[in-house]
């Protein structure tokens, strides 16, 4: 079966650097998707069925809560790992977004060793 990543960022340059972290995935079959808003991200997670989202939570048209609110609890997609991240590493988000359902959450600057080991292991490579 197929991996796949999707990475949701409304700054290019973040998710170029996020795919650019984990490239070496490529060499075991990992695909990369890329999302430039929540309601794309979306779309995407319902068709591809991505194992490993990494999400961005300050967005327009749809912030990464309001797309793990959805996954999680109306879609129930449990198969599908949601990383939150965001610039704020405040407890209230951190709060929130385990209510929406996140797996983890992570705090930009994001420390790229950080990312590539968390997508290794949820994609058991």
């Amino acid at each position: 079966m197929e991996q796949k990543i999707l990475i949701v960022d409304d700054e290019p340059h973040i998710r170029m650097l996020i795919e650019q972290t984990l490239e070496e995935l490529e060499d075991d079959g990992v695909e990369f998707l890329m999302a430039e808003n929540g309601e794309t991200a979306l779309d995407i997670i319902q068709q591809e069925s991505p194992q490993l989202v990494f999400l961005d939570v300050m967005m327009p048209k749809m912030n990464g809560m309001e797309v793990c609110r959805k996954v999680k609890k109306e879609l129930q997609l449990n198969n599908v790992f949601i990383v939150l991240l965001t610039a704020k590493g405040q407890e209230l988000d951190r709060q929130k977004g385990s209510e929406v359902g996140a797996d983890i959450y992570m705090t930009k600057p994001f420390d790229p060793e950080a990312i590539l080991n968390k997508a290794r292991e949820v994609l058991g490579l």
